[in-house]
């Protein structure tokens, strides 16, 4: 598992209970063929089976990967969702977990609108372009490209359900497996540069090259940190006690980390409600 032993579930009454869902955006399934679209009858009811699941852990407050400012759109968007004034269908982004998890789940559970705690900062995964050890990351991109990129391919095909592929990617193998990706074998990168035309919108100062891998992680634990603090902040003004945090996948393992390091807070791993019998599509392939 990605997270440390620090992880451990407690049993204090006065924590508060954390669960940070990781999402492969439901939007970027959809290539234009009806098998991809969540709007599917098909996918529809897929998607109710993982908020039925969801609805179990009793969240008090949804957070979104949304930033803090566009708080006025999501209130006003959800209070017309509520009011059936609103189908997902007349968003652009509709497709998006933001609304067919985070606001339908909402709005079952007769919640306020859920809360944006994101802070942006684009760095792209192939920003890390030479150096000493470089081989090392890049075998680890590939393992994470070779095994995530089948499940999605069989979720646009009707293979796999958009359930089982949550579940599956907020198991402890995949958790484990982007984490060490983004946040631990980078550090082996050393003498070496970042690609020119690389995307990378965080500028945490001058790179020393002689530590280019550290400094790569640096961009998304500072960006991760922030959200972290987010994720404080918003609990704080809700005053929830059940926490859900719907985030990318490769924010969960350091979010979990941060938040069992906080002894007012408990995590609780998703896969507590996303069981799946589909664990086999994970193995290595021969």
């Amino acid at each position: 598992m990605a997270t440390s032993a620090a992880t451990a579930q407690r049993t204090r009454p006065d924590e508060i209970q954390v669960m940070v869902v990781g999402f492969d955006h439901l939007n970027q399934l959809y290539n234009k063929q009806p098998s991809s679209d969540v709007f599917s009858a098909k996918k529809q009811a897929e998607l109710a089976k993982l908020r039925a699941r969801l609805k179990q852990f009793r969240p008090d407050a949804i957070l979104l990967e949304a930033e803090p400012k566009e708080q006025p759109e999501i209130d006003s968007l959800y209070a017309l969702y509520r009011s059936g004034q609103l189908h997902l269908s007349a968003l652009p982004t509709g497709r998006s977990e933001r609304y067919q998890v985070g606001f339908a789940l909402a709005k079952e559970l007769n919640l306020p609108a859920p809360q944006g705690v994101d802070y942006y900062a684009a760095t792209s995964q192939n920003l890390l372009a030479t150096g000493d050890n470089i081989d090392a990351f890049k075998q680890g991109l590939l393992k994470l490209q070779t095994t995530s990129r089948p499940l999605k391919r069989l979720v646009q095909h009707d293979s796999l359900s958009v359930y089982d592929y949550i579940a599956l990617a907020n198991t402890p193998t995949m958790v484990s497996l982007i984490h060490r990706v983004q946040f631990n074998t980078p550090a082996l990168v050393t003498n070496g540069a970042f690609f020119a035309t690389g995307t990378n919108t965080n500028d945490l100062g001058k790179v020393d090259s002689a530590y280019v891998g550290a400094h790569y992680i640096t961009l998304f634990y500072n960006r991760n940190l922030k959200i972290y603090s987010n994720i404080l902040r918003a609990q704080q003004k809700t005053q929830a006690r059940r926490v859900l945090v719907m985030l990318g996948l490769a924010h969960v393992g350091v979010q979990e980390e941060l938040v069992a390091a906080n002894p007012d807070y408990q995590v609780v791993h998703a896969t507590k409600y996303l069981k799946t019998n589909q664990t086999k599509l994970l193995q290595p392939k021969q």
